[in-house]
C-alpha cells in the first residue's frame, strides 16, 4: 500500500514538474500575415509588433473580457458583435457601462492594420493605443488600468499567456495594448464577392444590375471610399444636419482648427449590409436612406466637402434605379467568411 501511494505522489510530482518544464520551454509560433493582392499597403508597423500564436490568444481573451470595464460587464466585445462586422447593430448609439449613452455609433473592426487613424475624429493614429480611449470611457468601459493589471496579475490563465506571448513575460499595459493590437491585426475581411470579382476567383461575377451598381459607385462614390479597402482614411463634412442637443464637432475636437468643424472619418463600407444604422451618429436606418441623404438631404456649410457642392448643386444626382444598384453592388461587400471566422468568436 505504501508503495502505491509512493508511486502515485512520484507520478503527481512528475506530471507538475513537466507542465511547468512545457511552459518554460514553450516558443511562441508566429501567425501569417498576408496581404490580401487587392488591397493597399500596410499602414500599421506590423514588424513592431508581429501578431504570434499566444499574442492572439492573449488579444482574443481581453477583448471578450468584462473585467476590464468598472461594471464588470461591459467588454470591448460587448458593442463589437462579430456578426456585424463588429458593431453595435441596432444602437443608433452605443452605451456602456451603468448603461451610460455615448453620441456616437460603434464602427466596424475590420482591416484595422490598414487604417493611418482611429476613431471617428482620428483621436488615436496608433493602433497600440487605441484601445486606452474605449477602456478608460467613463460612457464605455470606465476602466482603471492600475485595476485591470492588478486583476491581470491575479489571474493564472493571464500569467501564463502573458508569459508564452511576451519574452519579457511582464503583464503590463504595454503588452495589453500590444496583445489587442495583434488580435485586431489578424481580422482582415477580405473574401466578399467584390474580392472574388476583383481577383477573378470563382464565385465572383457580377449580375448585370450589380456590375452596373459598381461602375455608378466608380463614378459618384470612389473619391471618398476609394481602394478596395472602400475609404481613402480622410475627414470629411458628408453635409449631415447638426444634431444642436450634441452638436458634435466631429474633427475639430482634436485638431481645433476651424477648416475641421463636423469633419468625421470616411468610414469602409466593407460589410455595410449588416453594420446598420448608418453615420457617425447612426441616425440612417438603412441604405436607402443614407443615399436619400446624398441624393437630396446635403446640407451646405463652410467645411461641406467641395464634392457635394459642385456646379452650384447639392449633394449626388441618383436616380431610383440608381440607387437600387448601388445598393445591390454595395452587398457584394458582404464578407460571410470574415463574420463566421471562429478565430475571432468569443466562443
Amino acid at each position: 500500500m505504501f508503495k502505491l501511494k509512493y508511486f502515485i505522489c512520484l507520478v503527481i510530482l512528475l506530471l507538475i514538474a513537466c507542465s511547468d518544464s512545457e511552459e518554460q520551454e514553450y516558443v511562441d509560433v508566429p501567425l501569417n500575415f498576408t496581404i490580401p493582392s487587392n488591397f493597399p499597403s500596410l499602414a500599421y508597423n506590423i514588424e513592431g509588433n508581429k501578431p504570434t500564436e499566444k499574442g492572439f490568444e492573449l488579444g482574443k481573451k481581453l477583448f471578450y473580457d468584462g473585467r476590464l470595464a468598472s461594471d464588470g460587464l461591459v467588454s470591448c466585445g460587448f458593442c463589437h458583435l462579430q456578426a456585424n462586422a463588429f458593431t453595435h447593430h441596432g444602437h443608433t448609439v452605443s452605451h456602456g457601462v451603468a448603461n451610460a449613452m455615448g453620441t456616437r455609433n460603434a464602427p466596424p473592426i475590420q482591416n484595422m492594420a490598414f487604417q493611418t487613424s482611429y476613431m471617428y475624429d482620428g483621436a488615436a493614429e496608433n493602433l497600440d493605443l487605441q484601445p486606452i480611449i474605449p477602456l478608460t470611457s467613463v460612457i464605455e468601459m470606465d476602466g482603471n488600468l492600475n485595476t485591470i493589471l492588478q486583476m491581470m496579475k491575479g489571474d493564472k490563465e493571464y500569467q501564463k499567456l502573458f508569459g508564452q506571448a511576451f519574452e519579457d513575460k511582464a503583464i503590463t499595459t504595454e503588452n495589453m495594448l500590444k496583445a489587442l493590437s495583434q488580435f485586431m491585426v489578424m481580422m482582415v475581411s477580405s473574401n466578399s464577392k467584390f474580392d472574388k470579382y476583383r481577383r477573378n476567383e470563382i464565385d465572383g461575377t457580377f449580375t448585370s444590375d450589380e456590375l452596373a451598381g459598381y461602375n455608378l459607385f466608380k463614378s459618384k462614390c470612389a473619391s471618398c471610399h476609394a481602394t478596395d479597402l472602400m475609404t481613402d482614411n480622410s475627414f470629411r463634412n458628408n453635409g449631415l444636419a447638426v444634431n444642436p442637443k450634441v452638436n458634435d464637432v466631429g474633427r475639430y475636437k482634436v485638431t481645433e482648427l476651424v477648416e475641421d468643424y463636423y469633419k468625421f472619418r470616411v468610414q469602409s463600407l466593407r460589410n455595410i449590409e449588416v453594420t446598420a444604422p448608418y453615420m457617425h451618429d447612426g441616425r440612417f436606418g438603412t441604405l436607402d436612406a443614407v443615399l436619400n441623404h446624398y441624393a437630396s438631404g446635403v446640407i451646405d456649410s463652410q467645411t461641406l466637402d467641395p464634392i457635394l457642392k459642385q456646379n452650384g448643386k447639392l449633394g449626388i444626382s441618383l436616380s431610383d434605379t440608381e440607387k437600387k444598384q448601388i445598393i445591390l453592388f454595395l452587398k457584394t461587400l458582404t464578407d460571410t467568411q470574415y463574420l463566421t471566422d471562429k478565430r475571432f468568436s468569443e466562443f
